[in-house]
């Protein structure tokens, strides 16, 4: 056999071993979410993100990895009445994935929108990533999140595709102008993003 034979059938088993280990090398599809225990309490959102937000009473709160890490995030609903008051003293971002969607990107003034519907007013999404072993119940999370004007009625923790790999993300029913459509929010790196997923069968 040539030189130029050997050479080349080495080259390509050399290229189809590092192909083999590249697929291997795909992150596991993350854990599913799960309910803190014990359960969330209003001392700690006031401990969070000031005396300005509390707990919203229904929708479920969730443990999860957001934002791919391996390390324990969580997502709770609120009603904060002022969110930009406190976002300096408490350090977090507050956040309009739903208006910045349709094109509203100044959370200065989408803040400023009010529900037409009494009810909806100051309705919150509280998202903390975690770090370290304490995760998401670290006195210094690695970030928190306050997301405004989001129109869920309903909400869960579940996978998504995403490219080549799978996330978590965050799926809404959603609720007024969106009626029966359903929507999810996931963390593209840098910041949650909404996508509309289209209407329900019901």
């Amino acid at each position: 056999m040539s030189s130029n034979k050997v050479f080349l059938l080495l080259a390509l088993a050399v290229f189809l071993t590092a192909a083999a280990s590249a697929q291997k090398k795909l992150p596991p599809p993350p854990a599913h979410a799960q309910s803190p225990s014990p359960a969330v309490t209003d001392e700690f959102i006031h401990q969070q993100f000031g005396d300005n937000c509390s707990l919203l009473a229904g929708p479920p709160q969730f443990v999860a990895d957001l934002d791919g890490d391996g390390i324990d995030d969580l997502v709770v609903a609120a009603k904060c009445k002022n969110p930009m008051a406190d976002k300096d003293e408490y350090s977090f971002v507050v956040a309009d994935p739903y208006d910045t969607f349709l094109g509203y990107s100044d959370v200065k003034v989408t803040s400023t929108f009010a529900s037409d519907e009494p009810e909806r007013r100051g309705i919150t999404l509280l998202i903390i990533h975690g770090t370290d072993k304490e995760a998401w119940r670290a006195e210094k999370p690695k970030a928190k999140f306050l997301l405004i004007n989001l129109p869920f009625k309903s909400l869960t923790v579940k996978r998504l595709a995403q490219k080549k790999k799978t996330i978590l993300g965050i799926y809404m029913e959603e609720t007024g102008e969106g009626e029966d459509t359903s929507s999810v929010l996931y963390w593209d790196g840098k910041k949650y993003r909404y996508q509309q997923l289209g209407s329900t069968l019901e």
